[in-house]
């Protein structure tokens, strides 16, 4: 068919059309982060601010799945090593589940959903009103202040909350042995870090970091590229949310597989 004496593309090629333009304008926004990130001055009060609403304002919601995660995961095991007489590897299992996977994973998808979509509605709907314009008029760069100090913010508070939630998992699953099996909190200790590498310590750490990554390039990318008016603030916020928790299970497998080999 022709459209005003010119051949339309097939639906496929459009597809893959805009399939490659995005990957291409997705790199080109982290190469930008990249090269930002590195040139002064950096938006120091605006990046201890966006560390207060990612990292202080996310410490309730993580202590109570924290807490929550590791004495259910306690109570669900308990029967099974029971059955073998082997309730003594609780602190070792719990320990193992919590740190290598649980403790990463489940803070990365709170903050996917808490944090994720509030950076995406934030900046969708400063673009829709058309602030980012009257910044870049007002020689402010935008970028470099909206986008960079929420990313960074992620990269660094993720880690940071991931140990804490580890924390509190342990401590959850630690009141429940010791109602239970009556272990003093030196042999909870002792029998938990007992089958716990450093290489686990570090892979939990690089897994959290780049989580952080890619909720704050996410959130960021589509907020900062938001259109439809109002409509598109709500949609941002959604696709933030979806897409980083896919991008995270993803990468997920991706980390253990390298690391199983590594191991």
């Amino acid at each position: 068919m022709e459209n005003n004496g010119q051949p339309s593309k097939p639906f496929l090629t459009k597809g893959l059309d805009n399939f490659f333009s995005g990957i291409f304008d997705i790199w080109r926004f982290i190469w930008r982060f990249f090269t930002e990130v590195l040139r002064p001055p950096l938006e120091v009060k605006e990046f201890i601010r966006q560390c207060y609403m990612v990292g202080y304002k996310s410490l309730g919601l993580i202590t109570l799945t924290g807490f929550i995660t590791g004495m259910v995961f306690t109570k669900q095991s308990r029967p099974s090593l029971a059955e073998f007489g082997a309730t003594s590897w609780l602190p070792s299992l719990i320990a193992i589940a919590v740190i290598r996977a649980l403790a990463p994973l489940v803070t990365a998808l709170i903050c996917a959903g808490k944090v994720g979509s509030s950076i995406g509605a934030e900046l969708a709907s400063m673009k829709v009103t058309e602030q980012i314009d009257a910044m870049e008029v007002s020689a402010i760069n935008p970028f470099k202040y909206l986008v960079v100090t929420r990313i960074l913010a992620c990269t660094v508070c993720l880690p940071i909350l991931m140990c804490y939630s580890g924390l509190i998992g342990m401590m959850g699953s630690y009141l429940d042995i010791h109602l239970n099996e009556q272990t003093t909190f030196a042999a909870f200790l002792q029998n938990a870090f007992d089958k716990i590498s450093f290489l686990d310590l570090w892979a939990s750490l690089t897994k959290s970091i780049i989580y952080g990554f890619t909720i704050g390039t996410v959130g960021c990318y589509l907020g900062f590229h938001a259109s439809q008016g109002t409509q598109g603030v709500g949609k941002a916020a959604n696709v933030s949310v979806v897409v980083s928790m896919f991008l995270i299970f993803i990468e997920e497998i991706i980390i253990v597989q390298l690391v199983n080999m590594i191991r």
